[in-house]
């Protein structure tokens, strides 16, 4: 465990602002630097006993400005709700414990503790005694706040320089919140959620400490997806790669560490994971992967920029929006047939029932226009996502 901390550790690189399209020296070596300016041209970056000096001739610094903020600006528009949930059209905040919060984007929990009542309800084993429902909340509270905030943080952080470009006025790119504040939380995060699931392995009486590994696991997937890849590519860092530049992968991925992680965790504390229960929720992280592509459609001039092959990207904005969709219901229809064909026809008819709405705010909304529309859409469209889930789950309970 220390030797696997240590080399997440060795490859967190302290915060370097760099936007080469505004013509900057972008540096990806994870060493502090200051910079500090002299006269009208030169910027001097210290580097572990290195001095590098770039003079750029007959430029005065004066009369050139940054495109993006060096500071938060404080009070200003945006809603502080929107800013608490980790949203766009956020306000700007000064208080560093709402930035926090704002970084961990609460909005984003309530699939991951959702997963977790799902998986508690498919193992047919939850009673609602003392005892069971204080095991689901702390679950939910290593699902959602702990191991989901540490994603989003993490994310956040090794975004930055996209969100440079796509969102200049977020925490991180901003400066509203400092390198070492970023890494702390990330480190009080992840093992506050590591030992969370030891704990309930503990409690749950496990032999193999399933729940640990559920979350050890799902956590370097998200530090795989969310980490940059460096230059002499290891192992990790080619998957890295692939998971950041392939649309298809890194979507799945991240609809599988949504939907199926948490199921897996809720089931494993109450009962047993059964194979055909991980098919059925891999099937359901399909309809994940449709779901994380609705985020890409807001990132893609900086997806592009930083050369991401988002799918909106791959593919244009109006062949993206039809597989994000078709991914959605093709799925969740796949999976009402599944139920039908296996003897389970009301659970069937009740899963159809919750995908004609979903449909119906697909046109009203999110064809029309993604970037627009995206957080309307979602707001409608995905609660009867999440029923549709939990009837599957009662469904594999019986």
């Amino acid at each position: 465990m220390t030797s696997i901390l240590h080399s997440v550790s060795s490859i967190l690189p302290s915060r370097v602002n760099s936007a080469e399209r505004l013509g900057v020296l972008s540096l990806r070596n994870p060493v502090e630097f200051t910079r500090r300016r002299h006269g009208r041209s030169t910027s001097d970056f210290e580097t572990s006993g290195r001095r590098l000096v770039v003079r750029a001739a007959e430029t005065d610094t004066d009369k050139v400005k940054s495109q993006v903020p060096d500071k938060a600006p404080a009070g200003g528009g945006g809603s502080s709700i929107n800013q608490l949930l980790g949203i766009k059209g956020a306000a700007q905040e000064t208080n560093k414990w709402k930035i926090r919060l704002q970084l961990t984007k609460p909005v984003t929990w309530p699939p991951l503790v959702w997963g977790v009542v799902c998986g508690a309800a498919a193992s047919g084993n939850f009673h609602w005694t003392p005892e069971d429902v204080a095991k689901s909340i702390l679950c939910m509270l290593m699902s959602g706040p702990c191991l989901t905030g540490y994603t989003q943080t993490i994310n956040d952080w090794y975004d930055r320089d996209i969100d440079a470009i796509n969102e200049p006025y977020r925490p991180i790119p901003s400066g509203a919140i400092s390198e070492q504040e970023v890494i702390t939380q990330v480190w009080v995060l992840l093992l506050g959620g590591l030992g969370i699931a030891g704990t309930l392995d503990v409690w749950a009486g496990h032999t193999t400490p399933t729940l640990f590994y559920l979350a050890l696991g799902g956590s370097l997937l998200s530090y795989i997806y969310s980490a940059p890849p460096l230059k002499n590519l290891s192992i990790h860092e080619r998957i890295s790669l692939q998971l950041k530049q392939n649309g298809w992968v890194g979507n799945f991925a991240l609809g599988a560490s949504y939907i199926s992680l948490p199921w897996w965790a809720g089931q494993a504390l109450f009962g047993t994971l059964t194979p055909d229960v991980v098919v059925l929720t891999l099937l359901y992280s399909i309809a994940g992967l449709g779901i994380a592509i609705v985020n890409d459609f807001k990132s893609v001039e900086g997806d592009r920029a930083m050369g991401l092959q988002s799918l909106p990207v791959a593919f244009g904005t109006e062949a993206a929006k039809w597989i994000c969709v078709g991914a959605i219901d093709v799925t969740q229809l796949s999976v009402a047939g599944y139920l039908l064909a296996s003897g389970k026809p009301y659970y069937a008819l009740a899963l159809l029932a919750l995908i004609i709405p979903q449909i119906v705010f697909q046109f009203k909304y999110f064809l029309k226009d993604p970037v627009k529309y995206d957080v309307k859409y979602q707001a409608s469209a995905q609660p009867f996502l999440v029923l549709g889930i939990f009837v599957t789950a009662l469904a594999s309970s019986h």
